[in-house]
C-alpha cells in the first residue's frame, strides 16, 4: 500500500511541475534565492530595538516608513516595467535593494535609519511588478495559476529558511545578517542577468497594444472591475497583516511567550509548503471568483476564531483556518489579476495589484493597534470576521459580473501570451 501511495504522489508532484517554460523555472530560482536570503524585513523591529537600543515607538515609524517606500515604489515600478521592460525594472530594483540593505547595515544616526529604511521598502517591493507581469508573460494561460502557486510556494519555503537562519547569522552580529541579505540579493540579480531574457510583448514600450489603444495609470483607474478586484485584495490583505501585528500582542496580553507565538505562526509556514501545491492541483481550473468568496471566508472567520482562543494550540488552530484562505486566495487572485490584464498594460495593473498589499502593511498596524488599545482584541476579531463576510460578497458580486460579460475580449490579452511564452521559454 505504501509503494502505491509513494507512486500517486511522485505523478502528482510531476503534474504540478510538469509542461511549464524553463524561463519560468528560473524566474522561480531567482524568488527562491531571494527569499532565502530575506533576513532584513523580518528582523527589522527586533534589531532596532535589541541591538540599537530604540524605543518600540521608533521601530513602529521605521516600519512604516519602510511600508510607504513599498506603496510609491508599487506605481513607480508598474510603469517602468511597462517601458522599460520586466528584465531591467528586476535587475535595477534587486541591485538597489542590496545596496541600500548593506548601507542600512552602516547607517547609526536614527534619522538616517528611518530615511534608509524606506529606500529598503522602494527598492524591495520595485521588483514585484515586474517579476508578476513576467510570469504572466512566459506561462500559458490555462498554467498561470499552478505557476503563481508554485512561485508562492517559493516564497515560503525561502522565508521558512531565512527565518530560522537569522537567529543563527544574527549571532556572529546584525551587520552579518546585512550583509549576507545583500549577498543573495545580488546572486538573485545575477541569475536574472544570465538566464532570463527580456519577456515584454511586441509594442508594450509605446503603451498602445495591438488595438492601438494607449494604456496609463487612468486606463487602470477606469477599469471598473480590476479596481473592484484591487479593493477587495486590500481588504484581504488588511486581515493578513493582522497575524503579523495584532495576534503577537494578543498572545502577550493571554500571558503567552515570544516561542508561544513563534510557535503558533508557524503553522502558517508548515501548512503553505506542505498543501500549497496539492491544493492548487484541485482549484487551478475552478471558477477563481468563487474560490475567492471561500478564501475569504475562511479568512475572515479564522481570524475571528482568535476571539476564542486562549491556549497555544488555539492560535494555533485559528492561524491554520486562515492560512487555508490565504492557500487559496494567492494564486488564484494572481491568475485572475493576470487575465483582467492587458497584455501591453500588464506592469501597471500588477503594479496597483501590489498597491494594495502595500498599503495594507502601512494601514493595518495603525487601525490594528487602535482598535485593540480602544476596544480590546475580541473586537478586534469580530470585525476581522465581519471584513471576511464583506469582501466575499464583493467577490461573489465581482464573479456574477465576470460570468455576465459577454463582450470579447480585447485584442491583444491572452492571444499574444502564449506567442510570448513560446519565445521567452
Amino acid at each position: 500500500m505504501s509503494v502505491v501511495r509513494w507512486s500517486r504522489w511522485r505523478l502528482a508532484a510531476k503534474e504540478s511541475v510538469s509542461g511549464l517554460p524553463r524561463a519560468f523555472w528560473w524566474l522561480w530560482t531567482s524568488t527562491l534565492v531571494n527569499r532565502l536570503g530575506g533576513f532584513v524585513a523580518t528582523f527589522l523591529a527586533m534589531y532596532l530595538t535589541v541591538e540599537r537600543g530604540y524605543s518600540a515607538t521608533f521601530a513602529g515609524l521605521v516600519g512604516a516608513l519602510y511600508g510607504l517606500g513599498g506603496v510609491v515604489s508599487a506605481v513607480v515600478a508598474g510603469v517602468l516595467t511597462d517601458r522599460l521592460g520586466r528584465r531591467p525594472t528586476l535587475l535595477v530594483a534587486q541591485v538597489s535593494t542590496a545596496v541600500t540593505v548593506a548601507v542600512l547595515g552602516f547607517v547609526q544616526d536614527p534619522v538616517a535609519i528611518a530615511a534608509v529604511a524606506c529606500l529598503v521598502g522602494m527598492t524591495s517591493n520595485a521588483s514585484r511588478p515586474a517579476v508578476q507581469a513576467m510570469m504572466a508573460d512566459i506561462v500559458a494561460p490555462e498554467d498561470r495559476v499552478r505557476a503563481f502557486s508554485l512561485n508562492y510556494w517559493a516564497i515560503n519555503l525561502g522565508f521558512a529558511f531565512s527565518a530560522m537562519a537569522a537567529g543563527l547569522i544574527a549571532r556572529h552580529g546584525y551587520l552579518t545578517l546585512f550583509l549576507a541579505d545583500a549577498g543573495m540579493t545580488l546572486l538573485c540579480a545575477l541569475i536574472i542577468f544570465v538566464k532570463l531574457p527580456e519577456s515584454r510583448p511586441e509594442g508594450e514600450s509605446t503603451g498602445r497594444g495591438a488595438d492601438g489603444k494607449a494604456v496609463g495609470l487612468g486606463t487602470v483607474l477606469r477599469d471598473r472591475r480590476f479596481m473592484a478586484l484591487v479593493a477587495l485584495t486590500y481588504l484581504l490583505a488588511t486581515l493578513f497583516q493582522q497575524g503579523y501585528v495584532a495576534l503577537p500582542v494578543a498572545m502577550g496580553a493571554d500571558g503567552l511567550s515570544s516561542a508561544d507565538f513563534g510557535l503558533a505562526i508557524a503553522t502558517n509556514g508548515v501548512l503553505i509548503v506542505v498543501l500549497q501545491l496539492p491544493v492548487t492541483r484541485f482549484i487551478e481550473h475552478r471558477d477563481p471568483a468563487r474560490l475567492l468568496v471561500i478564501a475569504a471566508l475562511l479568512t475572515g472567520y479564522g481570524f475571528g476564531l482568535t476571539a476564542f482562543a486562549g491556549s497555544v494550540g488555539m492560535y494555533a488552530l485559528a492561524v491554520a483556518v486562515w492560512t487555508l484562505g490565504e492557500i487559496i486566495s494567492s494564486p488564484t487572485q494572481m491568475g485572475l489579476v493576470a487575465r483582467l490584464s492587458p497584455v501591453h498594460g500588464r506592469g501597471r495593473y500588477q503594479g496597483m495589484n501590489v498597491l494594495a498589499w502595500s498599503l495594507a502593511s502601512l494601514t493595518a498596524p495603525l487601525a490594528g493597534g487602535a482598535v485593540i488599545d480602544r476596544y480590546g482584541a475580541p473586537t478586534l476579531w469580530a470585525a476581522s470576521a465581519v471584513v471576511g463576510t464583506v469582501a466575499a460578497i464583493g467577490y461573489g458580486v465581482l464573479g456574477r459580473r465576470l460570468r455576465d460579460d459577454d463582450q470579447p475580449e480585447p485584442v491583444g490579452r491572452e492571444a499574444v501570451v502564449v506567442e510570448g511564452a513560446g519565445v521567452a521559454g
